[in-house]
């Protein structure tokens, strides 16, 4: 076990590095001028003035230099400055992070609430009723675009209930009432793709279980139905679900500008859209490491818990 986290250890740091290398790279190749950008003149500036703020945001070194002192600072926890706002990144990232992960912790429940009865159910009723209508509500899930089916419930709800979520955030420690009506919504509708996903994920996995020699063996023997599919079967079904939601939670905490937008809530989607938008390359390049460490730190998590879902698992 601590040969295989030392080595997932290192294949996480040289992933690091090579999206560090790879963003550092391709944000210096984007159209448009970030000096332009945070200068905000009406008129064109001038070289002059253009040539000092390059150098006051050390824009005209070399980029081995420039890479070299960047990666340099964020190992040590500085990921700069933004260009625009001239803030530290760390703390522009901390302040919409909270946010977002309240949304993506919402929509991870909310999923694995409708997901992993009905992918059971579906499973044990195999080719009856409430397979096909759960079959088809997955389908269903799917199908639906975010950006429609949030344009659909925040417009009925203002139309014929007269009620709109509050704008702001307010964290659930602070305020639950309020970050409940503001994020439950929203969580709804991110979880109701991802709960797609996942029940037919249970379903799937589940069939297969159901199928092996040690759960027939478990039957032969008496068990009680709800007894081999809850102590048996479905702990190894959760295997691929598990690993679903892992990367479905890494990708939630960059993806969900869309609904971000819609709902007027300020968290990293649309913080990292802003940056695009306005070139601030020190922000995009700190956003796009720390979504990197989450995705490996989340990654190696789901991995260990394979062992513990099925004690025939051994890392070496």
């Amino acid at each position: 076990m601590r040969m295989y986290i030392a080595r997932r250890f290192l294949h996480g740091l040289l992933v690091l590095w090579l999206v560090s290398l790879v963003i550092f790279s391709l944000v210096r190749i984007l159209p448009g001028d970030a000096v332009i950008m945070q200068l905000d003149q009406a008129a064109a500036p001038t070289p002059e003035i253009l040539s000092r703020a390059r150098q006051e945001l050390g824009l005209e070194r070399p980029f081995l230099v420039q890479y070299r002192s960047w990666i340099t600072s964020a190992v040590q926890g500085d990921l700069g400055r933004s260009l625009i706002t001239r803030r530290p990144v760390t703390q522009e990232l901390l302040k919409r992070i909270n946010l977002t992960s309240h949304l993506a912790v919402m929509s991870i429940i909310v999923a694995m609430l409708i997901a992993l009865p009905i992918g059971v159910l579906s499973a044990v009723r195999q080719d009856t009723v409430s397979d096909y209508v759960a079959r088809f509500l997955a389908v269903l899930g799917l199908s639906l675009p975010d950006f429609w089916l949030a344009t659909v419930i925040i417009t009925f709800l203002a139309i014929w209930v007269q009620w709109i979520p509050p704008i702001g955030f307010a964290p659930l420690w602070e305020d639950p009432g309020r970050c409940l009506g503001q994020l439950l919504i929203p969580a709804f509708i991110i979880g109701a793709r991802l709960a797609a996903v996942s029940m037919r994920m249970t379903r799937s996995s589940l069939l297969e279980v159901l199928r092996q020699d040690y759960i027939r063996t478990a039957r032969a023997k008496g068990a009680r139905e709800r007894a081999v599919i809850v102590r048996h079967a479905l702990k190894n079904a959760f295997i691929p679900v598990i690993t679903v939601i892992g990367q479905q939670f890494s990708v939630l905490l960059g993806g969900t500008v869309i609904v971000e937008f819609i709902f007027l809530q300020p968290g990293v989607g649309s913080l990292m859209l802003d940056a695009v938008l306005l070139r601030d390359y020190t922000l995009i390049q700190g956003a796009v490491l720390f979504f990197a460490v989450v995705i490996v730190v989340t990654n190696l998590l789901v991995d260990l818990s394979y062992a513990w879902l099925d004690p025939r698992i051994r890392y070496r």
